[in-house]
């Protein structure tokens, strides 16, 4: 194959063992685009594929490209495509459905069993020069929009769909457990959605600093006091309507349904590391809770570049503390797996001229 028909993509060949090579750049099909990748995001599910070689059921049994969030810009388009054009701007949404099952029907297509999903084994990720998307989960970014918020439109996407999966309303007082790049970001939603207070939850110093920068009403140490109490005082003894869970964390998910107010809404997001953790049934119906599950999102896109459009004094590149090239992937996918006290998101960008 000629060299002008390759590009430079970071492949996982087993656990902890990353490294560029040259791949066939891929070809679109009739409905898809080709995107040139201008700015990739590391997420805790690439890290956690690096370092363990599996989540869950899905298994890397053998080489795998990772990363999916990302931004780009078309430069060839197949024969059916007619919503976008070679040379737009654009957010990708990573996960591409089936269009035809109930689920996809009925609006929750993030629930198709069909889904293929970037950086999901077998499927490849987009930690790579040049990816190839069907055209209707492209979104073109306004020209004020950057790269990187068009690539932080994932994580921020997981976010609101928390926060709409919680019923969120102008009046509610909101508790994000979990101050990692998704926690973050669904203050960010939550902020966005109308909240009149967002407040945050982490073990890190270094998070808890900067959700204050970013516009946290408030932010708790659960390792350095009690959360319940410092919650009665931030909120002079009003409590929290809305919690979003990000943390995964086996206590922070049980003890939830303390922190919040009779009547209120619990959104879990973040994945434990045992599937089964006690909570206390008898509290959560006493205090009639409704509890949410969220499994990535759907419908978000168009509404999250319109939130940004509208919020201008959006911090959301300030989760941004890390940027490399993509022949520094093993150094970035090294830092955002050890570092997590002094980093939050990791930017790979592919292409020298980025």
């Amino acid at each position: 194959m000629s060299q002008f028909n390759m590009m430079s993509a970071a492949v996982l060949d087993r656990p902890l063992s990353i490294g560029v090579k040259q791949v066939p750049i891929p070809e679109p099909k009739p409905d898809e685009a080709l995107i040139q990748v201008y700015c990739i995001g590391i997420c805790g599910s690439d890290v956690h594929y690096y370092e363990h070689g599996r989540i869950g059921r899905y298994e890397v049994k053998e080489p795998l490209i990772l990363g999916h969030e990302l931004a780009g810009v078309v430069v060839r388009t197949g024969e059916k495509v007619r919503n976008v054009s070679v040379g737009d701007r654009v957010a990708v949404e990573p996960g591409v459905t089936c269009g035809r099952c109930s689920y996809c029907k009925s609006g929750r297509y993030n629930l198709c069993p069909d889904v293929v999903f970037m950086a999901t084994p077998p499927v490849n990720g987009a930690w790579a020069e040049y990816v190839a998307v069907r055209s209707d989960f492209l979104f073109r970014l306004p020209d004020e929009m950057s790269f990187e918020e068009g690539a932080l439109l994932e994580p921020l996407s997981v976010g609101l769909h928390a926060v709409r999966r919680g019923r969120i309303r102008p009046e509610d007082r909101v508790l994000v457990l979990g101050l990692g790049p998704i926690g973050l970001l669904a203050m960010e939603a939550a902020k966005m959605s109308g909240a009149s207070q967002v407040y945050g939850s982490d073990v890190v110093e270094y998070r808890r600093d900067l959700a204050l920068q970013m516009g946290a009403s408030g932010v708790i140490n659960p390792m350095g006091e009690s959360v319940s109490q410092r919650l009665n005082e931030l909120t002079d003894g009003n409590g929290i309507d809305l919690i979003i869970e990000t943390s995964g964390n086996a206590g922070a998910i049980a003890d939830s349904i303390g922190y919040v107010n009779r009547g209120g809404r619990i959104v879990f997001v973040g994945l434990p590391t045992k599937d089964a953790i006690p909570v206390d049934i008898g509290a959560l119906v006493d205090a009639e809770l409704d509890v949410y599950g969220v499994f990535r999102y759907a419908n978000t896109y168009p509404a999250a570049i319109q939130m940004l459009q509208n919020n201008k004094a959006s911090r959301i590149r300030d989760i941004i503390t890390h940027q490399f090239s993509l022949d520094q992937i093993e150094e970035a996918v090294e830092l955002a797996r050890t570092h997590k006290d002094t980093s939050v998101k990791v930017m790979i960008y592919p292409h020298p001229n980025a």
